[in-house]
């Protein structure tokens, strides 16, 4: 698996420690940074403020639910911004901000056609992304570690313990992933468990789970990972609701609750 765009970096020498500090107040860097702004329209949130440094930029590919798709990846000093692609790799919608204080970042085997991944990992959400060459995977994380490190080093805070479960992508479960039972149909549709990210079925993931670090509101869990939490003293599950989780005759049943994530977690 590749892109066609190479990554282009700003700051190229992991021994410049200094430089960032020196482009944060440059013409040069503000001007990159409102371009970049500029390429996610009036939907975009605002990215120029003071210190901020956009360290570099490129095309990865990442891992979705459902197939693997290309994004544009920008990196900050603090944040790491992606997009959907839009229009010939100078517009991008669907914008993302995560905040590189919360980022862990993992190397990935090498599996057939997915090549030079690693994943980024956060509280909130957790994926995988493949560059084009072993080249490319070096420099990104190489520069998303120095980043990381530097934040928590003047903020002195610990780096962070907790992740969101990667999602395992559709494509690898033809049968659920808990009992072993229910084949996917288009009337049996893929859930994922947003604890452990496994492929369920809707009667293997009937129950809700507050997990503050991915939602305000309760989610959907396995039945597995549901009695974990619920012997570990949470008190916050939810048990079956008849209007939404019903097994038979609800909306659930021919949409999934995951249809949208391509989107909306992606």
């Amino acid at each position: 698996m590749s892109v066609s765009s190479a990554v282009r970096l700003y700051f190229l020498r992991r021994g410049e420690a200094k430089m960032v500090d020196r482009l944060a107040n440059s013409e040069a860097n503000s001007k990159r940074i409102q371009v970049v702004e500029g390429c996610f329209g009036a939907a975009g949130q605002p990215l120029v403020i003071p210190g901020r440094v956009l360290i570099g930029e490129g095309v990865l590919t990442k891992l979705c639910r459902k197939k693997p798709k290309a994004r544009q990846f920008f990196l900050f000093n603090d944040i790491l911004v992606y997009g959907n692609i839009v229009i010939q790799k100078k517009k991008y919608n669907k914008q993302h901000i995560i905040p590189l204080e919360s980022v862990t970042i993992d190397t990935v085997a090498d599996e057939g056609d997915l090549r030079n991944g690693w994943l980024i990992k956060t509280p909130t959400k957790s994926f995988a992304v493949y560059a084009a060459t072993a080249t490319e995977k070096s420099e990104w994380m190489s520069h998303i570690g120095k980043c990381v490190g530097d934040l928590l080093e003047k903020s002195g805070k610990a780096p962070t313990g907790e992740h969101a479960a990667v999602w395992i992508p559709d494509s690898e479960a033809t049968l659920c992933m808990r009992c072993q039972k229910i084949k996917f149909t288009p009337l049996s549709r893929r859930h994922h468990c947003r604890k452990c990210g496994y492929v369920v079925c809707g009667p293997c993931s009937d129950k809700k789970f507050l997990l503050p670090s991915q939602s305000s509101k309760p989610v959907r869990v396995c039945e597995f990972c549901y009695l974990q939490l619920a012997s570990a003293g949470g008190g916050m599950g939810l048990g079956p609701r008849s209007d939404s989780y019903s097994r038979s005759g609800s909306k659930f049943n021919n949409v999934s609750d995951d249809e949208d994530e391509e989107d909306s977690s992606d």
